[in-house]
């Protein structure tokens, strides 16, 4: 465990260098992370506006609100890995991660922490920006910013291991970017991203209760706002260690299958 920790340790500092040296890729990438939620912002306060003051309970400010603590939670939820696994296999990277004493999903788990952390150098600054326009309604109760934190990190954990599995197709099919693009897609739909899932028709929100999305996003941005109950936010948080525990499970046996299939391309 102590040996873990030193790698972990020491790969999150080398992470930190590199990942420095591509400062134009972090503020491209904090863009994106930025844009979307605000464009829905936008469109949903000026819904709200033109409806009355409020749409489904949501008035401009409980807006402001939820999609800024979405764009936080996505920033903590992020994986980019199963874009990258593709190449990995054909260039035989894999091959060179395969010769480690150490699991390759270490290696992924601590370039994602690093790079979450750099970003905030870009990431806050951006949030007290949309605060000072926005104006958000936020008034979660204490218990709520207390539960806040194991919640979101279940849900990075959670979104990490699912997105890896989601990576591990590429050893069955070198052009994965057809499956990366279904599983964001849906994602964008039923995780909470498009809208608050309040919103959405009930067959929506059943589907997003029995799939993994709304526990990685919906969430733990509602619980930030104070928008569940004491008792609804500890029986998610316990259904997102159910799904946590359930991935895991499946990841083991996936690649343990994906090992003995792999053939490298490059040398």
């Amino acid at each position: 465990m102590m040996g873990l920790l030193a790698y972990y340790r020491a790969q999150i500092k080398t992470s930190f260098a590199v990942q420095f040296q591509y400062r134009v890729s972090m503020v491209i990438w904090m863009i994106g992370l930025v844009l979307e939620p605000v464009i829905y912002l936008v469109v949903w306060t000026t819904i709200a506006r033109s409806s009355g003051g409020e749409v489904g309970g949501f008035s401009a400010g409980d807006f402001a609100a939820y999609y800024l603590a979405l764009m936080v939670v996505m920033h903590t939820t992020q994986i980019w890995h199963m874009w990258e696994y593709e190449w990995y296999i054909r260039g035989g990277v894999m091959s060179g991660r395969l010769l480690r004493p150490i699991h390759p999903i270490h290696q992924d788990a601590s370039e994602n922490i690093a790079f979450k952390f750099l970003m905030l150098i870009v990431l806050i600054p951006s949030l007290i920006v949309l605060i000072i326009v926005f104006q958000p309604t936020f008034h979660p109760p204490l218990w709520a910013l207390a539960a806040f934190v194991p919640i979101v990190i279940a849900a990075a954990v959670l979104s990490f291991v699912t997105g890896w599995i989601v990576a591990m197709a590429a050893f069955w099919t070198t052009r994965i970017s057809a499956i990366n693009q279904m599983y964001f897609v849906a994602m964008f739909f039923i995780s909470g991203q498009v809208a608050p899932l309040s919103l959405l028709p009930g067959v929506i929100q059943s589907i997003a209760d029995a799939l993994p999305f709304r526990w990685m996003l919906s969430f733990p941005t509602e619980v930030l706002l104070g928008r569940v109950s004491m008792h609804d936010a500890l029986s998610g948080f316990i259904a997102q260690l159910i799904w946590i525990a359930g991935i895991v499970l499946l990841l083991r046996v996936i690649w343990g299958a994906a090992v003995r299939r792999y053939g490298a391309v490059g040398g």
